[in-house]
C-alpha cells in the first residue's frame, strides 16, 4: 500500500509516481525495524530508504527518511521508472545530491557473483564537489577544489585485473566498460552496494585498496 510522506524539499520531490497517486510503498515493518533504513538511522547517516516495485519496474527513493508519531517524513523523495531514461528536471535533487537514481548505480550481490557481466555504471562519492554536469541535475556544496556531480570516471582499459578474485574482476571490468559516476558527497571513490549480509569485506576492501 502507498504511504503518504511529508517532504522538507517538497518543490523538488515526487509525491508519488509522476501522473499517478501520491505515496510510497514503504513496508509496514520499516516503521519498527531500523535495518530498513541506511545505517539503521545512525547519527550523521543519510537515512536512505530504497524500494523497488519489480512488477512495474519503478524505484521509490527517500533521503533522510524518518518515522515518528505514526507518520513518515523525509528530506526529499524521487520516483524513477527504471525502463526509461528518465532524468530529474534541471535543478532538482533526488535521494542523492546529484539528482540521480541511487538504486541504478548500486552494486548488487547477485550480479557480482552471477554468471552475466555487470551492465551498468557504478555510483561513487567524492569528498569535494562543485557544480554538476549531465546526467546529474543538481549541485551540492561548492567546494573550491571539488569535481562536478555527474562526472564519469573510468578505469584505464590497459589496467591488468587478472590477478584479482573473479568477483572483483567483474566489478573492475564494469569500471572499465561503464565507469563510475560521481553521485554524492562522501568518502573519496567510495563505491556503494545494496545491503546484503553475504558481502565479504575481506575480499572487497583489500582489492579496492590495492587498486
Amino acid at each position: 500500500p502507498l504511504v503518504p510522506v511529508t517532504f522538507q524539499y517538497a518543490s523538488e520531490s515526487d509525491a508519488g509516481v509522476p501522473g499517478g497517486p501520491a505515496g510510497y510503498p514503504i513496508p509496514a515493518a520499516a516503521a519498527t525495524n531500523p535495518r530498513y533504513i541506511e545505517e539503521e538511522g545512525a547519527a550523521g547517516s543519510n537515512n536512505h530508504l530504497l524500494m523497488i516495485d519489480r512488477d512495474r519496474r519503478i524505484a521509490f527513493e527517500l533521503f533522510k527518511a524518518v518515522y515518528a508519531n505514526g507518520k513518515w517524513s523525509a528530506g526529499s523523495g524521487a520516483v524513477f521508472k527504471l525502463d526509461s531514461n528518465y532524468r530529474r528536471p534541471e535543478g532538482w535533487t533526488s535521494a542523492d545530491a546529484a539528482g540521480l537514481c541511487v538504486t541504478a548505480g548500486l552494486l548488487r550481490y547477485d550480479e557480482v557473483y552471477g554468471t552475466a557481466p555487470i551492465r551498468h555504471a557504478l555510483r561513487c562519492s567524492m569528498r569535494q564537489i562543485n557544480r554538476f554536469v549531465y546526467p546529474a541535475s543538481h549541485k551540492g556544496p561548492a567546494d573550491a577544489a571539488g569535481v562536478p556531480l555527474g562526472m564519469r570516471l573510468r578505469l584505464k582499459p590497459s589496467f591488468n585485473i587478472s590477478g584479482y578474485p573473479a568477483p572483483m574482476q567483474k566489478i573492475f571490468q564494469a569500471m572499465k566498460t561503464y565507469g563510475l559516476i560521481v553521485a554524492d558527497r562522501g568518502g573519496n571513490m567510495y563505491i556503494q552496494g545494496t545491503m546484503d549480509s553475504r558481502w565479504n569485506s575481506n575480499v572487497l576492501n583489500p582489492a579496492f585498496h590495492a587498486l
